[in-house]
């Protein structure tokens, strides 16, 4: 879970910066003000529609993660209750045995 977190920092950080980057380089372009406009306003879109679809992904990713945590629980748990179980069984059988072996001795 701290892998994601730190990947999606990272993936956020360098996004922001190559956003930021490339603002700053259309502002000291020599270009009129409309076009610069504009280019600023395309390149935030473009911007806007990546880390939506990064955020998008990150979501999904972290929902089938999650699946599969929760899937590979249930399962272990299954497996430890089953365990469990047979071992409560085997006590029992062993308890009634020992039961039967006192009940003849005291008679």
């Amino acid at each position: 879970m701290s892998d994601t977190n730190n990947k999606g920092k990272t993936l956020l950080a360098l996004l922001t910066g190559a956003a930021l980057g490339a603002g700053i380089g259309i502002l000291f372009a020599p270009e009129k003000g409309t076009k610069t406009r504009k280019k600023i306003k395309r390149k935030v879109d473009e911007s806007s529609h990546e880390i939506s679809n990064r955020i998008s992904k990150a979501k999904d990713d972290l929902s089938a993660t999650a699946e599969k945590k929760k899937r590979d629980f249930d399962r272990k748990l299954d497996d430890a209750v089953s365990v469990m179980s047979s071992k409560a069984d085997d006590i029992i059988s062993t308890v009634e045995g020992k039961l039967k072996d006192y009940s003849k001795k005291g008679s």
